[in-house]
Parts: C-alpha cells; sequence; structure tokens
C-alpha cells in the first residue's frame, strides 16, 4: 500500500493522472491529506471511481498511535506509534512559552551506538520514510489538539544517517501548500556525521541545526560516541566553522553533563577554548537516567555552575529543561526493544 503522506504535491498529481484522473484531482488529494484527513470517503470533491482506487491501494499515515502517556509534572506528552511492521517510535510532544514542539524519531532504533544513550542499545532495525515522519508530526498535532509550532529531529535514530528521507521529510513538512512549517521552525541533530552537517547547510541554509558534542578530547568522546572515531573534533568542529559561516546561522551544541565523566571545570575550560569565536550556544543537559549504561547524571546545581563557567568566560550556555523525565520521555531514554515488547502487551 502506497502512503500518501510519503507524497510531494507533484507525486501525488501523478498518482492521480496513473489512476486516469486529471492532474488537479491530485492536488485536491493533497489538500485533504494536509488537513490530516485519512478517510477517503470524507474527501466530498473526489470522485467515486478515484476514491475507490485510492482505498485499494493507498494508506494516509503508515503508523498507529498505540498509546499516549502525559507527565504529571509538566504537560509533556509521549506517543507510542507502532509500524507497519512490527517496529516502533515514539514521539514527545513539549510546550514552551514560545509555543508547541515535537521531538520526532527518524530511524527505529540507532547504529550510532552512543555510550550512554538507550536509543543504541538494540541497534538500527530501519530507516523511516518521511511519510512517517511527517504522521508523527500530524498524529501529534491532533492527538493533542494543540497547533505545532517547532518541529525538532531529535528522537530515536540519527538523522544524518537517513539523509534522503529526512530532506523529503523537510520538504513536506514546510511546503507552503502543506503543513507550512518554516524553515527556522525546524530543528535537526546529529551526533557529528560531517558530510552531512556540510549537505544539510547547503540544502537548508535556513533550517537549524544540533550537534551533539558530550566530550572535549578525542579520548572522551570517542568513548562515549563511536562516531568521534571516523569524524574526529578537529574534523567536526572544522566543518561547524563552515556551516555557521555559509549560513550564518548559530549552531547549538548539546552537552549532556555525566557525573564524574565530563564535568569537570577543566572540561569546561578546554569546551570554552574549543568554541571560542563560533557563532554557536550550548545546551547543556543533566544527563536522563538509562539503566542499562551505568552513567549518572551530574544534576542540575552542577549544570548550573558548568553554565556560569561557560558564560563568564563568553560561551553562550543554558540548562535544558528536563521535560519528560517521568515518563522516559527525555533525551536518551527512548528504546526500541522495550517499545515493541509495550505494544505485543497492548
Amino acid at each position: 500500500m502506497k502512503d500518501l503522506r510519503d507524497m510531494t504535491l507533484s507525486e501525488m498529481e501523478e498518482l492521480a493522472v496513473s489512476m486516469g484522473q486529471p492532474r488537479f484531482r491530485g492536488r485536491q488529494l493533497f489538500g485533504w491529506i494536509c488537513k490530516g484527513k485519512t478517510d477517503f470517503r470524507e474527501m466530498k470533491n473526489l470522485p467515486g471511481v478515484f476514491v475507490t482506487q485510492l482505498a485499494e491501494t493507498c494508506v494516509a499515515g503508515g503508523l498507529t498511535v498505540v498509546r499516549m502517556q502525559e507527565s504529571a509534572t509538566d504537560g509533556t506528552r509521549k506517543f507510542l506509534f507502532a509500524l507497519h511492521d512490527g517496529n516502533a517510535v515514539e514521539s514527545v510532544f513539549m510546550k514552551y512559552r514560545y509555543g508547541n514542539s515535537v521531538c520526532i524519531s527518524s530511524q527505529a532504533g540507532c547504529r550510532m551506538g552512543c555510550a550512554f544513550c538507550a536509543s543504541g542499545i538494540d541497534g538500527l532495525a530501519r530507516d523511516l520514510t518521511a511519510g512517517e515522519m511527517l504522521s508523527q508530526v500530524m498524529e501529534v498535532e491532533a492527538g493533542t489538539g494543540e497547533k505545532i509550532n517547532h518541529v525538532v529531529v531529535m528522537g530515536t535514530g540519527e538523522p544524518f544517517d537517513n539523509y534522503e528521507n529526512l530532506s523529503k521529510f523537510i520538504g513536506l513538512i514546510n511546503d507552503h501548500d502543506g503543513f507550512d512549517l518554516g524553515m527556522r521552525n525546524i530543528t535537526v541533530s546529529t551526533c557529528g556525521l560531517v558530510p552531512g552537517i556540510r549537505r544539510f547547510g547547503e540544502d537548508f541554509p535556513q533550517a537549524n541545526l544540533a550537534i551533539s558534542l558530550h566530550g572535549t578530547t578525542d579520548e572522551l568522546r570517542g568513548s562515549l560516541m563511536p562516531v568521534n572515531k571516523s569524524y574526529p573534533l578537529a574534523e567536526l568542529l572544522s566543518a561547524a566553522r563552515e556551516y555557521t559561516e555559509a549560513t550564518r546561522r548559530r549552531i547549538t551544541f548539546e552537552y549532556a553533563l555525566i557525573r564524574g565523566v565530563n564535568d569537570s571545570d577543566d572540561d569546561g575550560a578546554r569546551l570554552c577554548d574549543m568554541l571560542k569565536g563560533m557563532l554557536c550556544h550550548v545546551n547543556l543537559i543533566p544527563l536522563n537516567t538509562v539503566t542499562e549504561t551505568g552513567f549518572a547524571t551530574s544534576g542540575r546545581q552542577r549544570a548550573m555552575e558548568f553554565q556560569k563557567l561557560l558564560t563568564d568566560r563568553g560561551i553562550p550556555a543554558t540548562v535544558r529543561r528536563q521535560l519528560g523525565s517521568d515518563i522516559d520521555g527525555a533525551c536518551g531514554q527512548l528504546r526500541l526493544e522495550n517499545l515493541k515488547k509495550e505494544i505485543e502487551r497492548i
């Protein structure tokens, strides 16, 4: 079955023509899909024969909402989605003073193997399609009844390891005839795939880039993030500087604070030296607990001290609000096998 949410306007027009319909029927169909309609019978301006053909060969959305959990502390909502092949992903809805944000997944599982993150424990099952990424946004909007203002591709998976589908998703969600989300309201986070950073800067210079750093030496970062062996810090930071110079866009560096591992004053001083003069911002994250990793969080108090160390040296930094940690919806807590088991139980 074809997933209509995976199609651009022109692809939907071609679909209509292939079914013996005029091209404008594809535009009408595209409009219904972008409004969140999934039942072809509700698309009243489409002829009956076209509706029948669509019902026999297509679906509007390749995932199903299995469960929604709401945090008792901050209103964050986590959605569990079942994919058609038995895999599962999660998305997290968060409320901020500047609007509503949804953090979506780009892969079922992850092959990057970061030592502190639950998402890579079970490896990579498969890439998500552009339509499956778009469906996460649309189903969260439908489930909450609230408009999504910002999309962050920072859930399970490495987005640049699935670049073609990511690129198509960004085009779909930015389409003025579709979801119409502005490029500056889209953020993509990478663990540091340098070719992807360079390509992203060329393809989407108005979107936002976040890079997971988490270490200030190659030895330390390499022990936490295997990607550093392929793209060590010097190469990563060079690509980051090239990105900011070419796009004039600020990079956010994500830095998870792990007690006794990367949270010393010396770590802070090295971080300042590394980022000095770069158009950037550091997002400090007190590590969210993942039992299997054995790592402990530095805690919020140490995060505030680390923040002051950076800002005193001229590096803009904030401490991220820990949203959704009571429902395992925070950064690094989304794990594939646990999701699949939950679906089986449900």
